[in-house]
Order: C-alpha cells, then structure tokens, then sequence
C-alpha cells in the first residue's frame, strides 16, 4: 500500500467516511478505513490521504531492482527516502490530528500520539508496531514491527531488509522532536527472526550500534551495551 498525503486537510469537505461515522476515531477496518470512487478511480482513506494497491510483486521489483541498480547503496536510498516521507506524513499527521481531535500534538499524552499515528499504517497493511520506552532514559527507543510488509514479501533472505521503515521512523520522530534522529534494524523476519526490532537514537548511538552489529552482537547485546553507557571510542 502506498499513499499521498493531499496538501491540506480540510475542514470544510469532511470525508464521506467521517460523516459516516461521526463520533468514531481510531478504525482498523479495511471497509471502514478506505473510500473507494469507482468512477474517477480513486482511493481516499480516512483522513483524506490518496492510496494507492500495489502487490507484493511490486515491493520485490523495486527492491531488487534497486539493488541491481546500485549495489549495496541500495540500502542508504531506501533508508533516505523512508526518512522523506517520515518528515512529510509528521506534517500531514499533525495536521490530521488536531483537526480531528482539537488539539495540538503537544497536548496529547505520547503513547497515544504515536499509536494515532501508526493505527492508519497498521489498516493499509504496514504491519503492527510495539514501542519500547523503556530505555529512554538512555537516550534511545526500541521499536517491534510485526508482519513488515517488505520482510514479509521478500522472506528470509539473511539480512535486514526492512530499510524503508527505519528511515520513515528517524523521519517521523526527528520532526516530533525536532532534533537529528537516526535508526537502525537490528534484528529482521527476512533474517529468520520472527519479527523486526528497530533501534531509535541520536546518530552517535546509532552508529555505535551499526558497528556492534557488525561485529556479531545481537539486539539483546545492544541494548545491554547502551544500558551500561558503552560508547564507541
């Protein structure tokens, strides 16, 4: 599933879905969720955005071509542009939100900040998410993606596929905070585990990550590393 965010939300033209059900937020409903306009062949969802189906085939395409393209740079482009439309939906989302529940972002309590933002993911089939604050003290957040429509498609290939998805959370939570963020998958289904695991931190913990990852640790290791306060030197 792809979708366009529309440039402005419009308080004027509320969606058919919303006037449907007026009293109701959150929907994971697939025939809740979208607005199908079979004569100009459309696809709107809940909050106005413009979808587009796309197949697995599709995900295999481009991340295969990609890499045939341009190697192992392939990687660094996906990651590049999931932090694009990471920095655009916060945009869009900030302006769904307080349109939707008359609030500004930074009035809301945060896990249902960032469960609003996820649940319209969730319904066009990105998988579910988990966030793990738990070690933010340490300057950093983990994040469970179940059934990541990239690792899902490609399947277990031996390594982290699921770029695009960490780029699109250094994007989202880098605006939120308004600082530089960085994000690294340090354990993914396409490697044999049974879900994706994402590191979230500034750029410095994030490549002492990368490169404990590259020297054999595993998620666990890490997160025991930055708990100690390890750092590279």
């Amino acid at each position: 599933m792809v979708s366009t965010a529309k440039k402005e939300i419009s308080t004027h033209s509320e969606s058919l879905l919303k006037q449907k059900h007026p009293k109701t937020h959150s929907h994971y409903r697939f025939q809740d969720f979208f607005a199908f306009d079979r004569q100009m062949g459309t696809i709107d969802d809940w909050n106005q955005s413009r979808n587009i189906f796309t197949s697995e085939d599709f995900i295999i395409g481009l991340v295969e071509g990609l890499e045939e393209e341009v190697g192992p740079a392939s990687s660094v482009i996906m990651y590049t542009i999931g932090c694009q439309w990471g920095l655009q939906d916060s945009e869009f989302f900030q302006k769904w939100f307080s349109a939707e529940y008359s609030q500004n972002i930074r009035q809301s309590n945060l896990m249902f900040l960032l469960e609003t933002w996820w649940w319209p993911f969730t319904a066009q089939g990105w998988g579910r998410w988990e966030v793990d604050m738990s070690d933010r003290k340490h300057g950093c957040i983990f994040i469970n993606l179940f059934d990541s429509a990239v690792a899902r498609t490609l399947g277990d290939v031996g390594k982290p596929v699921c770029h695009l998805y960490a780029g699109l959370f250094a994007g989202f939570f880098g605006s939120l905070v308004k600082k530089p963020l960085s994000c690294i998958e340090l354990q993914c289904y396409s490697m044999g585990e049974t879900y994706c695991k994402f590191l979230l931190g500034n750029p410095d913990k994030i490549d002492a990550a990368a490169f404990w990852l590259n020297e054999g640790a595993n998620a666990r290791d890490i997160q025991n590393r930055l708990q100690h306060g390890e750092i590279l030197r």
